[in-house]
């Protein structure tokens, strides 16, 4: 999955620290969405875009579009 936070985040000024405690995680959780690493829960990636003042969860994670297609 494709996200959007590492972005967001740095716009924000916020540190992977600092988002981490926001949502009660670990800081290597926040560099593994970042990389790529780690698919969030539903309520994490909730958590993630509103402290990230993004509307819709579409907005911060991305599905690749092979994922998508594999998925129909």
């Amino acid at each position: 999955m494709k996200t959007k936070v590492r972005y967001l985040r740095q716009e924000m000024g916020i540190s992977q620290q600092d988002l981490a405690k926001k949502v009660n995680v670990a800081r290597q959780t926040i560099s593994a969405l970042e990389h790529g690493r780690y698919n969030p829960s539903l309520i994490l990636a909730y958590q993630i875009t509103k402290i990230l003042k993004q509307e819709k969860i579409e907005d911060v994670f991305l599905l690749d579009e092979e994922e998508e297609i594999n998925d129909i």
